[in-house]
């Protein structure tokens, strides 16, 4: 008789060889996933109190309960441990920590300023361009916003690089004076540095200097009898004044954030403000996941350790709870930025009052996200019971395909659970290899490639999937999930109705194939017409970014008829692939070589009718 294999994981063992210095310690599950990050002081007096069963939530003991192994590593410090505990989260995600949902990196201004005629422009990722970054701001709209401004005071480019250089006549910008046409030589790089300085001035938040410097100007330029230019001077001066009347934020001067957590049951919303240079430039609100109601302090001292990385840190945080562990985290961020950092939860006066309206901002938010949470929530449990289904499902998908007459063809997935939908899990597939237009090879390619991955375990699978189309869609997508041996799971066909209205959709079981519909009114239909929605928009904007990326390549190149020359000819009188993709047929044949025909075959190349 063989003998029973030893456990894989000899938990009395482990702790009896741990050692006692601090460090990150890793749970993993039975496939090797990481389940919760921790760090400590003393790893042995850490770790072996998950196992103590002393005061243990019902969580904690899931959690212990999935333990399969656990991965330690030292640290020198408890503050090292603490970043790397925080680099580890933001890696893994795992289930039973806190984490920050949002992490894409964040907005800036860059200016070119190794151009001669620099270029004002957004951008988000790496800094790897020579040139001068600003930010980050909170949002790409409040980037935005900053270049719309920025254009109306001080007249710096914002065109791209190609359209800048194919341009033989001044733009609309120029026409309407937010723009000096340096493309065209009617500034000199002298006149263009001198906007472009100030523009840097502003966004190094030198805005008050900057109003004495152009005052000076503005009187010498009247003192030399320049009255155009002097009452340029003067609209820039008034314009900024506005400005930074708007955005400053009365008693500092420096760089402040202030962050406020509401919480209510297993749902959190941390608040940001963001005051950089004294001035305001903007808000965000968050909603971190959180496997069980942890003290405020305990949420905010996990989203601050977690949102810093990588970013520029303020030299003061100011925080609406104190922290569990505020001096260490004081520690760890003035490493990280290499300044000094301070964290105050006790405040007095206007500093008290602006911390209030981030937690105002936060319940608010907060109470927002519960009410659509919950209303979500009904609507799964309606389209439970309209389907029959014999538990209200947890998690939906949705597949929609995109092309234009048959070519570039995208098709998109995208999922939906309980707390709506999960960004992290939608995917597109280019689709190759099939006839153009056929819709039914392209479903077929697609949710098989899709739903191989799910059998190898990189995906949750849904209860329910759905197919944005009728019959022969469903019928097509059944035969390719049977083809790869996917056990049965519920298809759903999602028809258009008479007319194609919203609200007459017809639905179409793979089961039955008897279709049927739902009242206009239900939550059901609601809940199913959002996914389709959704799955309609990410696989059209996938499909134009493939098209603008094979446009760039040969859009003129593939249109019969259109040499070389004419193609350097259209350049050059419209200025680039956006004026040409603008101009009508009339205009199109204006220019010399270009018949009406060719004209309409350029209009139609670029006017194509997306499906």
């Amino acid at each position: 008789m063989t003998p029973p294999s030893a456990p894989l994981f000899d938990i009395p063992a482990f702790l009896d060889a741990l050692t006692s210095r601090p460090g990150v310690y890793r749970m993993l599950d039975e496939r090797g996933e990481v389940i919760y990050v921790g760090k400590a002081k003393n790893l042995k007096k850490r770790v072996s109190s998950y196992f103590s069963h002393k005061d243990c939530s019902p969580k904690q003991q899931a959690m212990v309960a999935r333990i399969h192994s656990i991965d330690v590593r030292v640290t020198h410090t408890e503050g090292e441990a603490l970043l790397l505990e925080s680099q580890l989260i933001k890696q893994y995600r795992p289930r039973y920590n806190i984490t920050l949902r949002d992490d894409k990196s964040y907005p800036s201004i860059y200016v070119s300023t190794h151009q001669p005629f620099p270029r004002l422009a957004f951008h988000r990722g790496a800094k790897s361009r020579s040139g001068r970054y600003f930010g980050p701001y909170p949002s790409a709209s409040a980037v935005r916003e900053s270049l719309k401004l920025l254009q109306k005071i001080f007249p710096v480019r914002q065109c791209r690089d190609a359209y800048f250089e194919n341009r033989s006549r001044p733009c609309l910008e120029y026409q309407i004076e937010r723009c000096t046409a340096p493309c065209v030589g009617l500034i000199d790089e002298a006149g263009y540095a001198e906007d472009v300085r100030d523009t840097l001035m502003f966004l190094e938040g030198d805005g008050r200097q900057l109003v004495d410097q152009l005052a000076r100007r503005m009187e010498k330029a009247a003192a030399e009898l320049h009255f155009e230019k002097a009452a340029r001077y003067r609209d820039q001066i008034a314009s900024l004044r506005t400005l930074l009347e708007k955005q400053a934020v009365h008693g500092e001067h420096g760089d402040l954030d202030i962050i406020a957590c509401a919480i209510q049951g297993n749902v959190a919303c941390v608040q940001m403000i963001f005051i950089r240079g004294g001035q305001h430039i903007g808000d965000r609100s968050f909603f971190p996941h959180m496997p069980e109601e942890p003290t405020p302090g305990a949420l905010l001292q996990a989203f601050i350790g977690q949102y810093y990385l990588g970013k520029p840190i303020p030299r003061e945080i100011l925080v609406n709870h104190p922290l569990d562990d505020q001096s260490l985290l004081e520690t760890m961020l003035s490493e990280h930025a290499g300044h000094a950092v301070r964290v105050s939860a006790r405040l007095r006066g206007e500093r008290a009052r602006r911390l209030q309206l981030a937690v105002t901002n936060a319940e608010s938010a907060l109470a927002t996200r519960l009410s659509n949470r919950q209303d979500l929530h009904a609507r799964f449990l309606a389209l439970g019971e309209a389907l029959h289904c014999p538990a209200p499902p947890k998690r939906l998908e949705c597949f929609d395909i995109s092309h234009t007459q048959g070519e570039l063809t995208v098709a998109s997935c995208v999922v939906f659970d309980r707390q709506g939908p999960v960004k992290s899990a939608y995917r597109r597939f280019n689709i190759e290899g099939i006839q153009p237009g056929d819709d039914y090879a392209a479903l077929a390619q697609a949710v098989s490639r899709r739903y191989r991955r799910i059998q190898a375990g990189e995906s949750e699978p849904p209860d329910i999937l759905f197919i944005d189309g009728g019959k022969g869609q469903v019928s097509a997508v059944s035969q390719a999930l049977a083809g790869i041996g996917y056990p049965n799971i519920r298809i759903l066909g999602i028809a258009k109705g008479p007319d194609r209205k919203p609200g007459m959709e017809v639905l179409i079981p793979a089961e039955s194939g008897r279709p049927f519909m739902l009242p206009s009114h239900s939550p059901a239909l609601l809940l199913i017409q959002q996914i389709r929605d959704e799955a309609h928009r990410f696989a059209i904007t996938g499909h134009r970014q493939r098209r603008a990326r094979a446009r760039r390549q040969s859009t003129l190149e593939d249109i019969p008829g259109l040499g070389p020359k004419r193609r350097q000819q259209l350049l050059r009188q419209f200025g680039g692939l956006r004026e040409i993709s603008r101009a009508g047929v009339d205009a199109l044949a204006r220019i010399d070589g270009i018949s009406v025909q060719l004209a309409q075959r350029i209009y139609d190349t670029f006017h194509e009718q997306e499906t």
